[in-house]
């Protein structure tokens, strides 16, 4: 039995709690703007970290900042994150994260865990990410357990605002990415199990387009109708897709409008858009521009964008593929085989890498269907991650980190 066998049993033993875990956390609805379900389910969090012992905090967050639908920066409050910190002297540390919010609000209807077999936990969050909040806590109680332990610091931050693109908690990871030598992120693993090595970057423009109002019928010819001009924007953003290789732009709502008898004299155009390099967010930001600017001057209005990437694309580097290089070795030693594929999703692992930090972001569980009333999450796949988790630190532990990661 090889030094690390106490702590991979242990692990092992720990099924039906995280399970009761992720039950007990993804019957707290968590929807990002849900701050009093968000401060429930983090007083729970707090309770079943407290194992762990290390520094332990709550940190009030900035509240996050949008375009309303008269065009004007809205002030939205957040809920709080934790940061959990164990320091060992002369030792390096670790990044441990994943977020506790979800995207099922407090008046979606998907709100119950259910367990349709022995192996399958169905609810919202069980895999986006209360799952890979238990893996977390499992894995880096069970590295605790090892002889390693000591070698190794580690810090820890669980954010509330992770599926609105963290706006609040961005400043905090990168705080995190400057302390420490290598990340672990508990997003959930793909569908069929793969880790994801690459992620597209993310941004999220608002174009504000201000016409003038008139009455439809006595005086409609001296209106200049915002909502007809932010259409034409949305129609032209939406043709743009398939000029340049891996970027989507995802017109996703337009705002504006009111009584039919009135011209209208604001719109709001939201779109998403994705890229796989970083020069891309240039190319994208001047087309926007460029068909907003060129609608305006058509309708005689005004149009303002506004937004940005909060997400970076996240490459390859050679850092971030030494540590992957490690966790298959660790998979190996598990008897198991891992495979690695590009997302298009964007994770907080995208802020972590682009402020310098190696970071592998899918250690979390198997599952499926996030982001929608399907989600489930497979159990056996818990403690499975853990071990993996685990097993990843210890060799981070054992080994000159700084020269095997920041080479």
């Amino acid at each position: 039995m090889d030094e690390f066998a106490e702590a991979k049993a242990w692990i092992d033993r720990q099924r039906d709690r995280m399970q009761q875990l992720v039950t007990r956390w993804a019957s707290i609805n968590t929807g990002t703007d849900n701050v009093a379900g968000l401060e429930k389910c983090a007083r729970e969090i707090d309770r079943d970290f407290a194992v762990l012992g290390g520094d332990r905090c709550w940190i009030d967050l900035p509240p996050q900042t949008l375009i309303d639908n008269h065009g004007n920066p809205a002030h939205h409050p957040l809920g709080r994150a934790m940061r959990i910190v164990k320091s060992r002297p002369n030792k390096p540390s670790v990044f441990l994260g994943i977020h506790y919010d979800t995207v099922y609000g407090i008046d979606d209807l998907f709100q119950r865990v259910d367990q349709p077999d022995a192996n399958t936990l169905h609810g919202p969050g069980v895999i986006d990410a209360k799952g890979g909040l238990a893996v977390l806590l499992i894995a880096l109680e069970g590295f605790e357990h090892t002889t390693v332990a000591n070698d190794l610091g580690w810090e820890v931050l669980i954010n509330p605002d992770e599926e609105i693109g963290s706006p609040g908690s961005s400043e905090l990871l990168q705080q995190c990415a400057k302390r420490n030598v290598a990340g672990l992120v508990f997003e959930p693993a793909l569908a069929d199990g793969s880790m994801v090595d690459r992620r597209k970057g993310s941004g999220n423009y608002s174009i504000i387009v201000r016409g003038r109002s008139a009455h439809a019928g006595r005086d409609f010819h001296a209106g200049r109708n915002a909502v007809a001009a932010a259409a034409e924007i949305a129609l032209q953003i939406h043709q743009f897709n398939g000029s340049i290789p891996d970027v989507t732009l995802n017109v996703g709502r337009i705002d504006g409008g009111g009584a039919v008898n009135v011209v209208p004299d604001i719109a709001i155009v939201r779109l998403n858009a994705r890229v796989s390099r970083s020069e891309d967010v240039a190319l994208v930001e001047r087309q926007l521009h460029e068909i907003s600017d060129k609608v305006a001057k058509t309708h005689d209005v005004a149009a303002t964008v506004d937004g940005y990437f909060a997400s970076p694309p996240k490459l390859l580097d050679k850092s971030t593929a030494q540590l992957k290089s490690l966790v298959d070795q660790c998979a190996m030693g598990l008897g198991s085989t891992l495979t690695w594929k590009l997302s298009g999703g964007a994770s907080d692992g995208n802020k972590l890498a682009a402020a310098g930090l190696p970071v592998i972001d899918t250690f979390g569980p198997r599952g499926g269907h996030l982001h929608s009333p399907d989600e489930f999450v497979l159990i056996d796949s818990l403690t499975e991650r853990a071990k993996l988790a685990a097993m990843t630190l210890c060799a981070l532990a054992e080994g000159d980190v700084k020269s095997l990661i920041r080479s």
